[in-house]
């Protein structure tokens, strides 16, 4: 999730793209703020300002400030891509919901949510009890309380 302190992964370059120090990544993100000209990521610790964005069929293009040749762009290759979480009331985020205990819709409590799994289908939340849960199963956050409540098919939770 986090490679620095207080930092949340958003994405992955891949390789150099062109010959002007551009980059294709991929975006964890789906926040518009990550792919936004003028944003600003963390690769290696090192601040990076967004200097120009394409998008490129499931990917990104990236340009950052300071480089403009393809060699600068290699160095950048197969480097993760941090930010600093954005606030936002309306949103639950992954990283908010570890260590949050979860209630089905009969009111068990099923476990500790001790990671989320991505998943093409759905990501799945990792219980303490074993137990995975797909993400759409989810039906009502209690941010305060550090509750995930979920409305899961019959035979989930069978050993």
């Amino acid at each position: 999730m986090a490679d620095e302190e207080g930092l949340l992964e958003v994405g992955r370059i891949h390789k150099a793209h062109g010959i002007r120090g551009e980059v294709a990544v991929s975006l964890t993100s789906n926040r518009e703020e990550r792919r936004r000209k003028g944003s600003i990521v963390y690769v290696d610790g090192k601040e990076m300002v967004i200097n120009s964005v394409k998008e490129l069929h499931d990917r990104y293009i990236f340009g950052f400030e300071g480089f403009t040749d393809r060699n600068q762009a290699e160095t950048l290759s197969g480097k993760m891509m941090y930010a600093p979480p954005i606030d936002d009331d309306d949103e639950l985020w992954v990283h908010e919901m570890i260590g949050s205990r979860v209630i089905d819709q009969g009111g068990s409590e099923r476990g500790l949510i001790e990671g989320v799994l991505a998943n093409p289908a759905s990501d799945l939340l990792e219980l303490s009890t074993g137990f995975l849960i797909p993400l759409v199963f989810v039906s009502r956050v209690d941010a305060k309380a550090r509750t995930v409540y979920v409305e899961v098919p019959d035979g989930l939770f069978d050993e």
